[in-house]
């Protein structure tokens, strides 16, 4: 029987399950061998295929994730040899980000596994209440009308209020 996270403690719960299906689609790709090649690439490998040479700022606004994940990803396909950094023509401050002839070549076995990969999620999504990228959508939505910190910050207060109140009734 496989042991989870204690469901109160969220963060622990998201990693772990995120540590699942990135570390199953990574083994996937070592069977296949790609050992280099990591989940987190293909949102990028797709914006490079579809839109070509970004810059970190825009390639982090198209895949949606932070300045600092989009720079550590490109850093780690770099290293394996997956995109390229090079000066921008129009702006000589700027980096581009660029896929490498080793990364073309692999797009078709990369795409082979999107599909695969989109597949199984389909059929994960059967045995859930609800698709989990919906799930995962409503949470995103929900925290951007109010933040998590304002919810903490307001059951903190509403917490201590009570407390509060119960002191001043027991004087």
């Amino acid at each position: 029987m496989q042991s989870h996270p204690d469901p109160a403690a969220l963060g622990t719960l998201l990693r772990h399950v995120l540590e699942q299906l990135e570390g199953d689609v990574a083994a996937y790709y070592r069977e296949r061998g790609l050992p280099e090649y990591r989940p987190r690439f293909s949102p990028v490998v797709r914006v490079l295929l579809a839109e070509g040479p970004q810059s970190v700022r825009d390639l982090a606004a198209k895949v949606g994730v932070t300045h600092s994940a989009a720079s550590q990803t490109a850093i780690q396909m770099a290293r394996a040899g997956l995109v390229a950094h090079t000066a921008d023509p129009d702006d000589s401050r700027r980096r581009l980000i660029s896929l490498t002839p080793k990364a073309r070549r692999l797009v078709p076995q990369i795409t082979a596994e999107w599909e695969a990969t989109t597949a199984a999620i389909a059929e994960l999504d059967k045995e859930l209440s609800m698709p989990l990228a919906h799930l995962l959508i409503e949470v995103s939505e929900a925290i951007g009308r109010r933040p998590l910190r304002d919810r903490v910050a307001a059951a903190f207060d509403d917490e201590d209020a009570g407390q509060s109140s119960s002191t001043t009734s027991a004087s």
